[in-house]
């Protein structure tokens, strides 16, 4: 029922939307997973016409990717380290049948930009450098990992074309090149809206 009103446009609030996992991940969702709002503009924002391939980098349980493509004809895929929230993600898409999500198992560095033409970013490395940020204590995380995670972003973002569009969310903007553009900004700049331009 949940995606059935996101299809619809029928709002639904993320206390009803995170029902949709256990309860150990609804207790992370405040300060980790994406609120159904921000998620519904970047993905409106990112589809810029059927069918684009957008990429949310650092994936948690999934849940901009599943809002998005319920919400829009984008194609979305998450990249997330944590095997077990892949398999929840991947669990969640296919009990309700939403067929433009794919979920991938893997480190960031691993992943090259230029098979997607959309990106979405909610300050995904922070946990290295926030210990009250943990997710969890399953994967090793430090200040080198840090800066190696945001400096591969920042050379993927560098090689994309232009017009290549991206949405950050709680950023510093430090994986963000020069060459994009600051278009419109959400939520007292929270949200920003980003276009390569050169």
């Amino acid at each position: 029922m949940i995606f059935e009103c996101l299809k619809l446009s029928i709002n639904i609030d993320d206390d009803a939307f995170n029902t949709v996992y256990p309860e150990k991940i609804r207790t992370l969702a405040k300060r980790h997973w994406t609120p159904v709002e921000i998620a519904k503009r970047a993905a409106a924002f990112l589809v810029d016409k059927p069918g684009t391939k957008v990429l949310d980098i650092g994936s948690g349980v999934g849940k901009f990717c599943l809002v998005g493509a319920s919400c829009t004809k984008g194609n979305f895929t998450g990249i997330e380290h944590r095997k077990a929230l892949v398999d929840l993600s991947n669990k969640i898409s296919r009990n309700h049948r939403i067929q433009n999500t794919n979920f991938i198992n893997a480190n960031i560095i691993s992943i090259k930009f230029k098979e997607y033409e959309a990106f979405y970013f909610y300050n995904s490395f922070h946990e290295n450098v926030d210990m009250t940020a943990k997710i969890d204590d399953n994967i090793q995380t430090s200040f080198e990992l840090y800066n190696l995670y945001h400096t591969h972003v920042y050379n993927q973002l560098s090689l994309a074309p232009i017009g290549t569009r991206l949405a950050t969310y709680w950023s510093t903007k430090r994986e963000v090149p020069s060459s994009y553009h600051l278009k419109f900004s959400y939520k007292d700049g929270l949200l920003l809206f980003w276009e390569k331009t050169s």
